[in-house]
């Protein structure tokens, strides 16, 4: 017996009364963590520019994507960097595009795709916004945000300008690709952190003599931007109509989700210190903030939490989508579950809430680690300021990531420190994304640090658990389809995944989606909900293949794992 299944039998039986062994042995987890960074290519430094100024940039980090700008199938990886502040140059640094050599390696084309570009680069979100085939590549920046289009030869063009996405400016973070109305083509909404410049930095002191990184309460606010995509290569900035501004919001993450199972994409955003922010879509172009309704606004106290990242996805199998909400220390993990048209915060009762109290978490992510059919949680911690070790006992700076695994039954544990590869050894952890980079079947995970480097965990399966992937493609609908419900049906049994941009902090994973089917060899159906308003099903699937599906044309294997 699996010790996973003795665990979820000894639960229900009364004997272990939810208190779970501590020891779990890599074995037993199903799956372990290979560090491939260096073996696969990736030397990356990130540089926050610090010198000692303590300017409030330097503690949020980059984030990371894995994307396939070269449209061959198979994962490359993008990595987000910043630079030296002016009157303070030492370096020369960029963003990284690695592509992928399909053997395990990647190769470093910065130069060659037209990003050796110096930026404050803070977010990515890819998608492909002019439906050509290729994905293009969105930097969020401290300044102007830039947009870089795929030409479909291997660069891209710094088309900022010639979209109208020149002029506005400012503390951007996490920025995520969605078709709001609908009409095929992908709109770009970016999150703003606070009003902040160089010139306008706050001096913040914890000993009223030397400088320290302030709290975002020494700022103000600042609001959010939605572009609504032309379809001829152009934005439009809808912000000020469409019910989004709020130059009260503190962002740093979103993430798309059918808050009201309607089929039209609503928002949510995670907000540092104000409270999170429902975005629902009511069809007409506009959006009305519905977090309080829905129990996602504030702590279970009534607390308006330092909200960093956030992931949506249905972890429960329950066919509703739930929400994971990364906070400050001492404030926990947030972990939601919808009751009805509201949610409520069950991290403590499944074991998040008191694993997360001592943590400041980042980037996060559900993803199916072991491949049972019941997605997991992997976290990014880490603090903003390395003299935090002088004020606070019970926390660092450098901390370890967590991988928490659904036991099923509402409970997850953090298996961290038991699946190898170096996973849980402290590091300033900032941005997380997940992608299958070696079309095995499951989902690798790559994490960003704040003025360090980058890590690509490979995930190696030791339970013979199978999987089953879909790679969608849109006609009518956007062609990353982009907002698309994936449904499988096996057993009695059915999963849901959802095609998305953006989520995490300040990163973005795959587009193709990955369902962990245990020992199962074929599953009865797949049913695709196409954001066009389409339904699409397929049967009878066989499992351990990866497979295209095109909107209303049908479905075709692309490789076996």
């Amino acid at each position: 017996m699996k010790r996973r299944d003795f665990i979820r039998q000894a639960v229900g039986a009364g004997l272990i009364h939810g208190a779970f062994p501590r020891a779990l042995p890599a074995a037993s987890a199903g799956f372990r963590f290979v560090d491939v960074t260096g073996n696969a290519g990736l030397r990356f430094q990130h540089n926050s520019g610090a010198y000692g100024g303590k300017l409030l940039p330097e503690t949020l980090g980059s984030g990371c994507a894995f994307l396939d700008y070269d449209a061959d199938g198979w994962q490359d990886i993008l990595l987000v960097n910043s630079m030296d502040w002016p009157g303070h140059k030492r370096q020369r640094t960029t963003m990284k595009l690695y592509r992928n050599n399909r053997n395990g390696t990647f190769t470093d084309v910065t130069q060659a795709a037209g990003l050796d570009v110096e930026l404050y680069g803070m977010g990515v979100a890819v998608g492909d916004y002019n439906n050509d085939g290729f994905p293009d590549i969105f930097i969020s920046c401290v300044g102007q945000s830039r947009l870089f289009r795929n030409t479909g030869k291997g660069t891209f063009l710094d088309v900022t300008k010639a979209s109208g996405l020149l002029g506005k400016q400012g503390l951007s973070s996490s920025a995520i690709w969605f078709d709001y109305d609908r009409d095929g083509f992908l709109d770009l909404f970016v999150c703003n952190y606070v009003h902040w410049t160089a010139e306008t930095d706050v001096f913040c002191s914890l000993d009223g003599k030397n400088k320290s990184y302030c709290t975002p309460e020494a700022y103000r606010g600042d609001t959010c931007w939605l572009y609504h995509n032309r379809g001829n290569g152009t934005f439009e900035d809808v912000t000020a109509t469409s019910g989004i501004f709020d130059s009260s919001s503190k962002s740093l993450g979103v993430a798309m989700l059918d808050y009201d199972q309607d089929g039209w994409p609503d928002l949510l955003v995670a907000n540092d210190t104000q409270p999170n922010k429902l975005y629902r879509n009511l069809h007409n172009g506009k959006f009305k903030d519905a977090a309080v309704e829905a129990g996602l606004a504030f702590s279970v106290d009534g607390k308006a939490r330092a909200g960093m990242g956030v992931d949506v996805a249905d972890y429960d199998n329950s066919g509703k989508p739930g929400i994971i909400i990364t906070n400050f220390d001492n404030e926990m993990i947030g972990l939601y579950r919808e009751t009805g048209q509201a949610y409520d915060d069950v991290a403590m009762q499944t074991g998040l809430g008191a694993a997360s109290r001592n943590t400041l978490g980042f980037g996060c992510v559900f993803f199916d680690a072991d491949l049972d059919g019941l997605l997991d949680i992997a976290v990014a911690n880490g603090h903003i300021d390395d003299t935090v070790r002088h004020i606070r006992g019970n926390v660092g700076y450098a901390q370890p990531a967590q991988l928490f695994l659904n036991l099923g039954r509402g409970k997850f544990r953090d298996i961290a420190g038991d699946i190898g590869g170096g996973y849980d050894l402290p590091k300033v952890g900032r941005g997380l994304a997940v992608g299958d980079f070696d079309h095995d079947g499951d989902q690798d995970l790559l994490l960003t640090t704040n003025n360090g480097p980058a890590f690509l965990y490979r995930n190696d399966q030791l339970s013979g658990n199978r999987s089953i992937r879909f790679h969608l493609v849109g006609t009518k609908s956007n062609r990353d389809a982009i907002g698309a419900n994936v449904r499988i049906f096996f057993n009695g049994q059915a999963e849901m995944r959802v095609v998305r941009s953006g989520s995490s902090y300040l990163s973005q994973s795959e587009l193709p989606v990955t369902f962990g089917l245990g020992k199962q060899d074929v599953i009865d159906r797949v049913v695709v909900e196409w954001p066009s308003g389409q339904s699409q099903e397929h049967q009878k699937i066989k499992a351990g293949k990866a497979y295209q599906i095109i909107e209303n044309k049908g479905i075709k294997e692309i490789f076996q794992f």
